[in-house]
């Protein structure tokens, strides 16, 4: 009985997931003329299988990842629950319409993972897998109910390399709970995939200690093969290169009779079983591939019975049960109008009931019964939230020299000593540098996670050492080999938590610097979601001067600025990081409204993420500050260290490191030139979003509207010029004088930098305390300054 209904909602979720697409491309009005596209035939192959999955095999403690792809299957199956209006299914692709791909964040409808580019929701499940079990493993995570982490992938996206480098991971950190079903319909964007990739995507999984399921045959042709003569045809299919079964496929039952016959006819029992049936049913037959067949489908999953990590490699033909399957264009193509009025009598949906949730269904009150009774949606919408913690004081240690990274280490230290609720909540982690980015003395005093407790021979034979790697499950730092994407994944899995799991967790992963861009899609990703987490690099810019141009980074501080959902910052002493790093740790949990603060002009209720650019060059630290000029200053992105005079000339502008180069400078000019001020930036990304907004506000007619750095640069002279210095991209500050009509110079890094000392770098670039002068005699057009430099 169950399977009876699997069939019907199958062919409901084909219909509705196909007419979206359809009414979007043919029906609704276009404005621009620009096709709106869907993936049809993308979304046939995977019917079977999300409607086995979903109305079958799911609970709600279980989550999905959804092929890009299969958006309009998914968005099916929540109108059919009645979850999602007609109205956004009517706007598919629209303005306020269901989304492209899922999305946790534009869509309305209960989307787990956000899908899109391609490998990284597969390998998200796989990380989340693992936070829950971190969680799990904590007192205060008891009682979570441990759910199934599913993939629904494409086989074309094995071609990713991130799903490799995720499967690595997930084996050394004993990775369970995990599905993965893949799409295998051999079909990609530009054409059909290799043969036998299945043996080789096998394998792999199997190297990787995953159980596979191949499910390559459908009830129907199971039950032909035992017939008389099916051994041959099952041998004849096993043996049918890819690119001939799609095109076979997409002729119909006919062509394929013929091609049977010619390769198998003449052979009694064969010819028999094939005379047996109608070409429709011959199609039908050839067509019934186990990743088609919603009862092949729902009986495998049915059949796990163990934890382990499962691939599910379901063959399916893409575009199945509509016109276009099989060919090898439909990645991208739509039925024409008159396909889609033959399909549509096809399926017995009546004219005007396009829309109708149970058109065509002969017992619908009895479906219905079933629908309601389904146990994945019985808990209603599964997004969940978590208190805010309260952050503890956090205090600097000030005087004598010390870098930025090494400040931070001693922050998170500060933190470990500590019995507060929210140093429980923090979990760490690097991609194999977690001594050199200052993590070491959190990891000793907290310890390193695993499942079973692991212990460290160096410490059981007494060897002398500072890393103190016990693995355990209470432990709170996460160890990952290098590969940025895995870690920008666990970030983003683990600053989820508190929606997946109900389970509050403050992430903090550390990187060098340079290798934040190796990550950038996976980076993106996780703020695409809205997860909530901390990713230190470090260290930074030129200022890794011995390890030259391969280690060295220029273009992070305008990574940081243009990616949404991250705050980005590059304090230079450690009392600017200890404030940054209090207000980080609180604005990392709010989830409030999005109207903007007209102090800032900054949307902070919303929260967000936050990225911190740090250095190991130890510099001296000034003495105690307490205003709040200098606190406040220092989140929302810059402050006077210098405030200007009425008769000013200069400004330096720096950010981060630098700032030694840029006071010296300062105290050069200061004999020359009266009143110069010195402006610490702490973030060219938050005075920039802060001044923007302003702008959009004031042309909406908000004409008091006054961001930070407004404030700060209102009263600076009109012929004063500016000079803005980073150790990284000058475009980092280079706005800075459009703010109130200043002339600026910028000086940064553009280009690749080589080994040396920092002197000789900061040299070469032009932005140690000589460059800055000299820059500034050109800005002052000429005028004669006193250059006294040791």
């Amino acid at each position: 009985m169950q399977h009876e209904h699997l069939k019907t909602i199958e062919q409901r979720l084909l219909w509705l997931s196909h007419w979206m697409i359809h009414h979007a491309n043919h029906v609704r009005p276009k404005v621009d003329g620009i096709k709106v596209g869907g993936h049809q035939a993308s979304s046939a192959s995977l019917v079977s299988i999300m409607t086995a999955l979903y109305f079958s095999a799911l609970r709600p403690e279980d989550r999905v990842a959804v092929k890009p792809h299969a958006s309009p299957v998914f968005h099916a199956i929540q109108y059919l629950m009645g979850n999602l209006s007609r109205d956004k299914m009517e706007n598919f692709r629209g303005y306020h319409g269901v989304q492209s791909y899922p999305s946790r964040t534009k869509d309305v409808d209960d989307v787990d993972f956000s899908t899109g580019s391609v490998g990284l929701g597969a390998a998200f499940t796989s990380f989340a897998s693992i936070v829950q079990d971190y969680v799990g493993s904590k007192e205060w995570g008891r009682d979570l109910k441990t759910g199934r982490m599913v993939a629904l992938v494409g086989d074309a996206e094995l071609d990713e390399g991130n799903v490799y480098e995720c499967l690595q991971e997930g084996w050394k950190q004993g990775l369970r709970n995990t599905w993965w079903i893949i799409d295998y319909n051999r079909q990609s964007l530009d054409g059909i995939v290799h043969e036998g990739l299945f043996r080789r995507i096998e394998d792999i999984f199997n190297a990787f200690g995953w159980d596979v399921a191949r499910l390559k045959y459908g009830v129907l042709q199971r039950a032909a093969f035992d017939e008389p003569g099916g051994s041959r045809l099952r041998e004849w299919i096993d043996n049918c290169p890819n690119q001939l079964y799609s095109a076979l496929t997409f002729m119909g039952g006919a062509v394929w009779r013929k091609q049977l016959m010619d390769d198998l006819g003449d052979q009694g029992d064969v010819t028999a079983l094939i005379d047996r049936r109608s070409d429709e049913e011959l199609a039908t037959l050839m067509e019934n591939l186990g990743g088609n067949c919603v009862s092949t489908m729902a009986d495998a999953f049915a059949a796990i019975d163990h934890d382990r990590p499962t691939c599910f490699l379901a063959y399916t033909i893409k575009g199945w049960g509509t016109p276009i399957a099989g060919h090898k264009d439909n990645h991208g193509g739509l039925m024409t109008k008159s396909q889609m009025a033959a399909w549509q009598a096809h399926m017995g949906v009546p004219e005007g009931q396009e829309w109708e949730r149970l058109a065509a269904v002969a017992d619908p009150a009895r479906l219905q019964e079933f629908l309601d009774a389904v146990p994945f949606f019985q808990k209603g919408r599964r997004r969940y939230e978590d208190r805010a913690l309260a952050v503890p004081g956090i205090e600097a240690e000030i005087g004598g020299e010390i870098s930025s990274q090494m400040a931070f280490g001693k922050i998170l230290d500060q933190l470990s000593k500590g019995d507060s609720e929210l140093a429980s909540r923090i979990v760490t982690m690097s991609p194999d540098v977690t001594g050199t980015t200052n993590l070491g003395p959190w990891v000793n005093r907290r310890k390193l996670f695993a499942r079973q407790a692991r212990p460290d021979i160096f410490i059981d034979r007494k060897i002398p050492s500072t890393a103190r790697w016990e693995f355990t499950p209470r432990g709170q730092h996460i160890e990952l080999g290098i590969a940025e994407m895995n870690l920008f994944l666990l970030l983003g899995a683990a600053g989820l938590s508190h929606s997946l799991f109900e389970k509050r967790l403050l992430p903090i992963g550390t990187v060098y610097d340079p290798f934040v861009a190796r990550g950038l899609d996976a980076l993106n990703y996780s703020c695409y979601q809205d997860a909530r987490f901390m990713i230190v690099g470090t260290p930074s810019g030129v200022t890794l001067a011995p390890e030259g141009g391969a280690h060295q980074s220029i273009g992070s501080p305008l990574i940081g600025m243009s990616q949404d959902g991250l705050a980005s910052f590059e304090p230079a002493f450690a009392d600017e990081l200890a404030v940054i790093m209090s207000w980080a740790l609180d604005y990392m949990q709010r989830n409030g409204g999005t109207d903007p603060d007209e102090r800032t002009w900054l949307r902070d209720e919303t929260g967000g993420s936050i990225y911190l650019r740090l250095s190991t060059n130890p510099i001296e630290q000034p003495a105690k500050r307490l205003d709040d000029d200098f606190r406040q200053g220092a989140v929302d992105g810059a402050y006077w260290l210098r405030k200007p005079g009425p008769n000013c000339e200069v400004v330096i502008a720096y950010q981060g490191v630098i700032a030694p180069e840029a006071i010296k400078a300062a105290g050069i000019i200061g004999e020359s030139r009266r009143d110069v001020g010195v402006l610490a930036v702490t973030s060219a990304d938050r005075l920039h979003a802060g001044w923007t907004a302003a702008q959009r506000a004031r042309a909406r007619g908000v004409r008091q509207a006054r961001c930070h750095v407004e404030n700060l640069m209102m009263d600076i002279p009109s012929h004063c010029k500016i000079t803005t210095v980073i150790d990284g991209h000058p475009a980092t500050l280079s706005w800075l004088g459009s703010v109130t009509g200043h002339q600026t110079v910028p000086l940064g890094v553009e280009h690749f930098g080589q080994t040396g000392t920092i002197a000789d770098l900061y040299r070469h670039f032009g932005i140690d305390a000589a460059g800055i002068v000299e820059k500034v005699a050109v800005l002052t057009a000429g005028r004669p300054l006193k250059v006294a430099l040791a």
